[in-house]
């Protein structure tokens, strides 16, 4: 597993110290030094900041925050590219215009020699077997996790061998320590970007890339994706070879096809460019809507013309779910988008997302009606199914909801679909082509075998219920008899609600006080009780001083 404790703890040796200390360097080259003086490393390590170059170019000024984290980012090395890529994914984490500059991230990764694959595949295997007859010593791909050599077996089969990078868990773990120590003091010592749970994403990004670093997962999900297309010869997935797949190798087959993005060669080779197109987008059509498991990256690189105007897949690390409830929720809010009927979409819209506080939804339902319109008076022909879902995004982002990950990386793989469509085919309709499938997906839910699933679903969980009543209550009385029953309820913001009342009767306070002082003040004036001075009441006079300066300390001071 890998580890998220603390640096502070567990990271002060000289290898954590010396990458802290290049990480900081990076930073002030694209000038974030004014996060790294927020953060006061300094208090927490002796990491000599005064010692680190501050240098930073000068093209690095005409850059936008976003550009310079990507290229920061990619600077970095394999964990932060990496980090990049997942985050690029997660608009419910980062803003927008982050989202947008992150998927422009390049694995400018330097490729691992041929001794360390060797010795990789020894450490794996076992030095007696030789899992390869022949590999090529040069790697056909490459990325920042891993690269992948072009193999053949004993029996002469072709295979792609995927193969993670020497000594990449440690680099990992090294840097992750580092980031969840960061994001600790982030936390601490920057209220602006506390707001983003700076320690959540960390957090996450750890569980995503244990994921990823695990290739019999992958391997996994290959088999799943092809047993969904066991019947369709429109779709070829690649076979895996599971006993010669490991956490840090994968084997799989090896597709000799047209990359999809090639289209000249697929006019020279006779490919029908109109079929490859449908099949795309019949691909993810049936991926999300039937299966609820797709791929999440589809992008040119990954997909392959072969003959017969077949398409083949390849790179299975990222995928998204959806559960049936899900799907057919997205499903409705496209039927009220259709419809027109703004009231309907902007309910099923507030189902997908989540939020820390209600929106407005007069506004909200507003915005959506916008929306509708700016997109329903063209043919569906006209319609950008990329820019249709952007623009939807933006309206979750404008009211802070959070789009749940699964459901944008299902947007990103339809966008990403059409964008490969549009290249292969520029008059494709993929809303048009879409209409028919969403609508028989619509209707089969009042199907007689569903609304029985639904019917006997209903019953089993009714009757589980009923089972489960005089069993918790008993558990209650119990608890009651004992005196150990507690009923625990959390109020939002309670401490703002109290901390306002207490400012709010603070100023009652010395508001009367005020008023009193002025009163007697005035009494003392107007009797011109002695001592006086020039013929004027000094305590009268002392009163209404008094009285001023707490007017004035009262609107004046500071609010905690």
């Amino acid at each position: 597993m890998l580890s998220l404790k603390d640096f502070g703890v567990v990271g002060r040796t000289y290898r954590n110290i010396n990458r802290y200390r290049q990480i900081l360097t990076i930073l002030f080259k694209y000038g974030f030094g004014n996060i790294i003086g927020a953060l006061k490393i300094d208090q927490y390590l002796e990491i000599g900041l005064k010692m680190i170059s501050r240098a930073k170019p000068e093209r690095v000024e005409k850059l936008t925050q976003p550009q310079r984290v990507r290229l920061l980012f990619e600077e970095l090395g394999p964990t932060f590219i990496k980090f990049g890529q997942i985050l690029s994914t997660r608009p419910d984490l980062i803003p927008l215009n982050y989202i947008f500059e992150l998927e422009k991230l390049q694995d400018n990764v330097p490729q691992f020699s041929f001794e360390d694959v060797q010795k990789i595949l020894t450490d794996q295997f076992g030095s007696k077997e030789k899992p390869f007859a022949t590999m090529d010593e040069k790697p056909f791909a490459s990325a920042s996790i891993g690269q992948v050599h072009m193999a053949t077996l004993d029996n002469g089969e072709k295979v792609a061998v995927k193969i993670q990078r020497p000594g990449i868990r440690k680099q990992v773990t090294v840097d992750l320590e580092i980031m969840n120590h960061m994001a600790t003091l982030m936390e601490r010592h920057i209220e602006d970007l506390s707001f983003f749970r700076p320690i959540k994403i960390v957090e996450e990004f750890a569980s995503t890339l244990e994921r990823e670093l695990d290739y019999t997962l992958e391997a996994s999900n290959i088999q799943r994706v092809s047993h969904q297309f066991t019947f369709d010869s429109t779709i070829y997935v690649p076979k895996v070879y599971l006993e010669r797949t490991t956490e840090a190798i994968l084997t799989m087959e090896f597709i000799q096809g047209i990359k999809i993005s090639q289209v000249e060669r697929l006019d020279e080779e006779g490919m029908n460019r109109r079929i490859l197109t449908r099949q795309g987008a019949d691909l993810i059509l049936k991926q999300v809507f039937e299966y609820g498991f797709f791929h999440a990256d589809l992008h040119p690189g990954n997909l392959f013309a072969l003959p017969g105007n077949v398409l083949g897949l390849v790179d299975f690390g990222m995928m998204g779910f959806m559960d049936r409830q899900a799907r057919e929720i997205f499903i409705d809010l496209i039927a009220s988008v259709v419809s027109q009927n703004s009231s309907a979409a902007c309910r099923y819209l507030l189902e997908i997302t989540e939020c820390d506080e209600e929106p407005n939804m007069r506004i909200l339902e507003r915005d959506l009606s916008n929306f509708i319109g700016q997109y329903l008076t063209k043919q569906l022909k006209y319609i950008n199914m990329g820019r249709l879902l952007k623009d939807l995004l933006k309206i979750t982002v404008n009211h802070k909801l959070r789009l749940f990950p699964d459901t944008f990386l299902m947007m990103k793989s339809f966008a990403a679909v059409e964008g490969v469509a549009h290249k292969l085919d520029p008059d494709f309709d993929m809303v048009g082509h879409a209409a028919p499938f969403i609508k028989k997906k619509k209707i089969e839910r009042f199907s007689a075998k569903r609304i029985s699933e639904d019917l006997s679903r209903v019953s089993i969980e009714s009757l589980q219920f009923l089972q489960e009543v005089p069993r918790e209550s008993l558990a209650i009385i119990r608890q009651v008899r004992r005196g150990k029953f507690v009923l625990g309820f959390e109020i939002q913001k309670l401490e703002k609600i109290l901390a306002s009342h207490y400012h709010s009767n603070h100023k009652l306070s010395v508001s009367i006080i005020i008023s009193a002082l002025i009163i007697a003040s005035s009494l003392l004036l107007s009797f011109k009780v002695p001592p006086q001075l020039f013929g004027v009441s000094i305590l009268g006079m002392s009163g209404i001083a008094g009285a001023i300066l707490l007017g004035l300390w009262l609107f004046v001071r500071p609010q905690k």
